[in-house]
């Protein structure tokens, strides 16, 4: 029979810890809330209390449900007020040291019984436990942060943690209306592990000035379709916090330079920048703790729309009217998919589209001669993309953009294969969903500035919002995902968790759309092995090296929804979405 936990303590009230304690009453469980002093009490009551009114304002309790809740709650300094309890969770800061010696504290004043808690987001709950006499009954229970909201909860049990202890708290989660994911002691778990490693290449990949703040995270919002963009979201979180959960990471994990901290990131957190909780972090608010965005000198001079322009809304739209020449005539290179997606982009904004259906350059690309703009979408082969690049640098009118849609290759050799490298760039189109808003403009070392800004505005006119970054593998949406896909499938392979609980990880504790498993069978796990294969060859790091098991089954042919199967089995689709 599982135990009964009618007393449960939380130790630490800061947001996560009052949000535990509003869980666990909300549920019918008497709670004991304890902060280190007075004042942190009171301040972590009136979050809690901030945060019920919040519920009550917005229907989600009643005010007879907010009453009860709160007179299940009592609030007290110091830890000899959680002797009673069946359960004791420890929310404090995210420091070793003061969680050993809190636990040390807990096992002198808490009754034989009672289970242990930390609230760990990356440290080691082992070594957590081994500073008790109870070593059997401590165990990791993380909470996602809004703790009323999210409904995930990590259970991490230790190679000493009681089986029966295990059992009973995954009961207890599902008792509280959470999804509890049971998984081993490893460092970051399940979605701190593959959510940080992400966080910190953003990081990177802003540090490097290969695109803005804005556009990273517009990318990653209207293109990966999550809840918050990357900077953003850490700006959230603390980058203390999320500082010493890298850091953590980095130094249990095997040194995976994927998770040691970016050198910006210390350098902001040495600075005191530290996000909302400060006014300032990667963008500056209001005032501290403000979630309101303040102008500053790197907002810039015409901020992106947060959605499109209607396409064919006008007579800008309908001529493709930009900064530089005007854009009247599209040409597109193609036979595939990809080509029929351009044509189909350009069509809908009212443009004339002269399409060549051919994968190989020849005679019919003359027609293309008074184009205002050629874009390239045949087949993903260098050889083939030059070829058709070298015939349109002698056709086309001189300053006439040349795009390609090269998705897996450098753009720069591409351009290089035309004796006019200044009007080539990249165009990651959404061809897949003409109507996706997110386009992605790459410029190389080589691109002029009038003719990125040429198409930079014609994307607008296509109702499309455009971002613009550097030339690399994977654009900007690709070079952040992909790896983060490789990472769970490294993860899968370890055999440190399934597939279904890796994918419901990160849906119910970051609030992705989809899990990584149904991501990758839903793209095409070929595709995301190529990505994967230049952005590897790009930069030599061993972390990004494609994981042996995705190599594996696209040998294997198992590639997703399109063959069928892939990390599940599927009906057999011949498109691939």
């Amino acid at each position: 029979m599982a135990r009964e936990f009618n007393t449960v303590a939380v130790v630490g009230l800061g947001t996560m810890g009052a949000g535990i304690a509003e869980v666990f009453a909300r549920s019918g469980v008497d709670v004991i809330a304890t902060e280190i002093d007075q004042s942190a009490l009171d301040r972590g009551r009136k979050t809690l209390a901030g945060s019920t009114d919040r519920a009550l304002a917005r229907g989600k309790l009643s005010p007879d449900d907010r009453d009860a809740l709160h007179s299940r709650l009592t609030f007290a300094v110091g830890l000899d007020a959680v002797r009673p309890a069946d359960l004791v969770v420890e929310a404090i800061p995210e420091r070793l040291d003061l969680k050993r010696r809190t636990f040390a504290e807990l096992d002198r004043v808490c009754k034989p019984s009672a289970i242990l808690a930390t609230n760990t987001s990356s440290l080691s709950v082992t070594e957590i436990a081994v500073t008790t006499t109870r070593p059997e009954q401590v165990i990791g229970l993380h909470f996602f942060n809004p703790a009323p909201v999210m409904k995930l909860i990590e259970v991490v049990r230790t190679v000493v943690t009681d089986p029966g202890v295990v059992a009973d708290v995954a009961a207890l989660c599902t008792s509280l209306g959470k999804v509890g994911v049971t998984i081993a002691d490893r460092a970051g778990f399940i979605a701190n592990a593959l959510l940080f490693g992400y966080l910190n290449h953003a990081i990177g990949m802003y540090e490097s000035r290969y695109a803005t703040r804005e556009d990273i995270d517009l990318a990653m919002r209207l293109g990966a379709d999550l809840p918050m963009g990357p900077l953003a979201l850490l700006d959230l979180i603390g980058l203390d916090t999320a500082y010493e959960i890298l850091d953590t990471m980095h130094r249990q994990g095997g040194r995976d330079r994927r998770h040691a901290p970016a050198p910006l990131l210390k350098q902001m957190v040495t600075a005191g920048l530290l996000g909302r909780k400060s006014g300032r972090g990667f963008y500056t608010y209001e005032r501290a703790g403000s979630g309101r965005l303040m102008p500053d000198d790197r907002t810039p001079a015409e901020p992106m729309p947060a959605e499109p322009m209607p396409a064919g809304d006008g007579d800008a739209a309908a001529t493709g009217t930009t900064a530089g020449n005007p854009v009247r005539t599209v040409g597109v290179v193609g036979s595939g998919a990809v080509a029929s997606g351009v044509v189909e982009t350009f069509a809908r904004a009212g443009l004339d589209v002269l399409s060549v259906a051919t994968d190989r350059p020849g005679p019919e690309l003359d027609q293309l001669a008074d184009a205002d703009l050629v874009v390239e979408a045949v087949v993903e082969d260098l050889d083939a993309k030059k070829a058709v690049f070298a015939g349109l640098g002698e056709i086309c009118k001189p300053g006439v953009p040349l795009v390609t849609t090269a998705w897996s290759l450098p753009v720069i050799e591409v351009a290089m294969a035309t004796s006019r490298p200044a009007d080539v760039l990249g165009l990651r189109l959404p061809t897949s969903d003409p109507t996706a808003p997110l386009v992605e403009v790459v410029g190389t070392i080589r691109t002029a500035a009038p003719v990125l800004a040429t198409v930079r505005d014609l994307c607008r006119t296509l109702g499309k919002i455009p971002v613009v970054c550097g030339d690399r593998a994977g654009a900007i949406v690709d070079a952040l995902r992909t790896p983060y896909l490789n990472d769970a499938v490294r993860m899968l392979a370890a055999n440190y968790a399934t597939a279904d609980d890796i994918d419901a990880a990160m849906k119910l504790g970051c609030g992705y759309p989809v899990g990584p498993f149904e991501l990758l069978d839903s793209i095409g796990l070929d595709v995301a092995l190529a990505v994967q294969r230049r952005i590897y060859h790009e930069s030599g790091e061993p972390g990004l090296a494609p994981a042996p098991l995705l190599e594996h089954l696209v040998i294997a042919g198992h590639l997703g929804r399109a063959s069928g199967r892939g990390f599940r089995e599927h009906g057999t689709d011949p498109a691939r979405p």
